[in-house]
């Protein structure tokens, strides 16, 4: 197999399993029944789903949190999900008052709900909240070390002087982890903005130049 033909399919079998991967920081009660319904619909447009929110904003609203594969999205990709999802919630009925169905991507300050969100975001500030005591704290902020296992290692930023500094959680008795909205974490995201925009731009120019030289062929 060339070259070009071996990265192309490590890419597709990475974004299969990227696009597969479980959430272990899920909702409950009616947003994981919206969840279950919603999950397979937007996996099965190739994206992922990221959270379901449920409030009583405007009445009721339902929020559907989802991304690319490769943490991307864009108003585009919205619409996609809203037309293929409304007909499915519509059958299935979830919920017995009438809801406002809303689409968005994660944003900067994105929770974390699957095992390579916190891989991604090593050395990024979070904070994260518990549904069991660890050490007698259920609520936690520092910077992400990497993972072990199922497991996050935090380098704490609000440790006491009587208390360890890092602190294994695990992923799966976690209720919430979210990044914190700092300069750094803007900074990283305009990099990768404007690194998008320069393979989008290369892309382009190799795309010219392959119909140039076909036409030159035919010619």
């Amino acid at each position: 197999m060339a070259e070009s033909q071996v990265q192309h399919a490590n890419a597709a079998s990475s974004a299969a399993h990227n696009r597969n991967e479980p959430r272990l920081i899920v909702e409950p009660g009616l947003p994981a029944r919206v969840a279950a319904i919603a999950e397979p619909v937007i996996e099965a447009l190739g994206y992922r789903l990221v959270r379901v929110k449920v409030s009583s904003s405007e009445g009721c609203t339902v929020q559907i949190m989802a991304e690319r594969p490769d943490g991307g999205m864009v108003v585009a990709d919205c619409e996609i999900i809203s037309r293929a999802l409304s007909p499915a919630l519509d059958a299935a009925d979830p919920i017995e008052s009438a809801y406002r169905l809303e689409i968005s991507s994660p944003g900067l300050d994105r929770p974390l709900v699957r095992k390579s969100d916190f891989e991604r975001h090593e050395g990024d500030l979070v904070k994260i909240e518990m549904e069991i005591a660890i050490d007698g704290r259920k609520r936690f902020r520092g910077h992400l070390a990497g993972t072990e296992g199922e497991t996050v290692r935090l380098r704490r930023d609000d440790a006491g002087e009587d208390e360890e500094s890092e602190v294994l959680l695990p992923i799966e008795q976690m209720r919430e982890a979210k990044l914190v909205l700092t300069d750094d974490l803007v900074t990283q995201a305009l990099r990768r903005e404007k690194a998008a925009k320069r393979e989008l731009r290369a892309a382009r120019k190799d795309e010219r130049h392959r119909r140039l030289a076909g036409r030159a062929l035919r010619e």
